[in-house]
């Protein structure tokens, strides 16, 4: 089955995978692209409707990115927001100049007139701004249908070409009524009927990968991670015991997470999943060890040497499975950009398995539709919400050498900290939570004796993407249970503190 789509024109915001993710919760099927495509590209790829994301340049500058008037003589609804409102008013003969005064965060905005977008919401309600230029004259054959009083022309547009700009960022959840505009450009415009849900997913890739699969052996790295997992399961429903897994245990994992992956999915649901145990030499290999880089590397490498080792045994198979999801190939389709962190994944593996193709029944899923997929499966929730997770483990959240006591140390505060999460309600308003090994020792007193021991810190971050983070703000007696059972039930620790940095300037992660 075909499905409807919207084409999401990538110009350089910051919000860009968020408008996606907006459009696919309403039902439609969208793909985020470069705002290069051609005008020929655009009409190859048919989509019901076509929306120009934000981005930081000014129009008027010779070298900002620009689209093919051409695009608006498809016959496809357009709707641009922030830059691309902007770019439409420019490229049709509109003008767009620097405004006196910036907009940034809240505004309140009125309609002046009723359009397509405007039905069901209120004639003035609250939305997030976030520019320095401004439309001051719209082109001919279009109309204002809102405004703000320093923003004349905060959403406009053309009634008989189905095309519309809008000066504000509705994809966020400041915007008021903004996932309602976009679903009544979707709906009302674009007349879309909405086939995106998960269980059509489920039920065409399971029948696709039948198809493609055939009699053939299928091989797959199962790291427990959610991507890993529910790739996993999506292709053993559709090739059963073709399909080994290989889990390697690198002995990194947090308390009870290595038993859980073999409960269910050898246990459960019946995978013919190997477990590699190798805890000792990713130790061994780390021991002495400070640097962080250093050790994601040794990590990967050695990663990819025991899977190697396995899948020999194994031998020759026709697929080799890997969880990748749209974020990673969005991603891996820009530029150069600076390494904060090298990531640990399975992109080593394809050198050293026998096989003759990669299935990546994820690849066209954000990480929260992978987690619908998931419970679409029948997955349970543990697996399904688990948390976000480096591939390095608990070697990156333990500053400096990599040791069992401090191992054992941290599963153990690690594990309590999670735990009063879910009994305070919170593991659903906090997008990641985790305890720390810090490399520093303080006096303590314990009973009655002195001790020095390990500082631990806790760090919990609301986000929506991870591309920024707030700092949890757990209640105070929330963090006090967790001090009190960590200092008094955990070995080698006697001092708690709490992470209160955002990102940026700060990453998540500490290492």
């Amino acid at each position: 089955m075909e499905h409807e789509r919207v084409l999401v024109l990538d110009f350089g915001g910051q919000y860009n995978q968020l408008i996606a993710r907006r459009v696919r919760d309403l039902k439609v099927y969208c793909d985020l692209k470069p705002c290069t495509m051609t005008v020929e590209e655009i009409r190859a790829y048919a989509p019901v409707g076509i929306i120009f994301t934000g981005g930081p340049n000014s129009v008027y500058d010779e070298k900002s990115p620009q689209i093919e008037r051409a695009v608006f003589d498809l016959g496809i609804p357009v709707l641009g927001i922030c830059y691309g409102c902007q770019l439409i008013a420019h490229t049709l003969g509109g003008k767009v100049e620097s405004a006196p005064s910036s907009e940034y965060g809240k505004r309140e905005f009125s309609f002046c007139k009723d359009s397509p977008l405007s039905e069901g919401i209120p004639q003035t309600s609250v939305c997030w701004m976030s520019h320095t230029d401004r439309v001051t004259a719209v082109p001919e054959g279009f109309e204002i249908f809102a405004a703000t009083p320093d923003c004349p022309a905060t959403v406009f547009g053309d009634l008989h070409r189905n095309i519309y700009g809008v000066q504000f960022h509705p994809e966020v959840v400041h915007s008021q009524y903004g996932n309602k505009l976009l679903e009544n450009f979707l709906y009302g415009v674009c007349k879309a009927k909405g086939d995106w849900t998960m269980h059509n997913f489920v039920s065409e890739q399971v029948a696709r990968l039948k198809e493609k699969i055939g009699g053939k052996k299928v091989l797959c790295a199962m790291s427990g991670g959610v991507d890993s997992a529910v790739a996993a399961t999506l292709v053993h429903r559709a090739a059963g015991n073709l399909l080994t897994c290989v889990f390697v245990d690198h002995g990194l994992l947090r308390k009870g997470e290595a038993e859980e992956v073999m409960r269910v999915f050898q246990g459960q649901l019946g995978m013919n999943l190997i477990k590699a145990d190798a805890g000792g030499l990713f130790l061994k290999k780390l021991k002495g060890k400070l640097d962080p880089e250093k050790k994601r590397k040794i990590i990967g490498k050695q990663f990819i040497k025991v899977f190697e080792k396995e899948a020999k045994k194994i031998g020759s198979v026709d697929f080799l499975v890997q969880g990748t999801i749209y974020p990673d190939v969005i991603e891996s389709g820009k530029g150069e950009s600076a390494v904060i962190k090298s990531h640990h994944n399975v992109g080593g593996l394809p050198s050293v398995v026998d096989f003759k193709e990669i299935l990546e029944p994820l690849r066209d899923l954000f990480k929260d539709e992978v987690r619908r997929v998931g419970t679409e499966l029948g997955l349970p929730e543990s697996v399904v919400q688990r948390q976000p997770f480096p591939g390095p483990g608990l070697a990156i959240r333990i500053i400096g050498e990599v040791t069992e006591q401090k191992l054992e140390t941290l599963r153990e505060a690690d594990f309590i900290f999670r735990e009063e999460i879910a009994k305070a309600g919170l593991q659903r308003e906090i997008w990641q939570y985790f305890a720390v090994m810090t490399n520093c020792k303080t006096v303590g007193v314990q009973g009655d004796f002195r001790t020095y021991e390990n500082v631990i810190a806790l760090r919990a971050v609301t986000s929506v993407d991870a591309m920024t983070a707030d700092w949890a703000r757990i209640p105070a007696d929330v963090l006090e249970r967790i001090s009190t059972r960590i200092t008094n039930e955990v070995k080698h620790a006697n001092k708690i503190v709490y992470d209160i940095t955002s990102k940026p300037p700060s990453t998540i992660e500490w290492e």
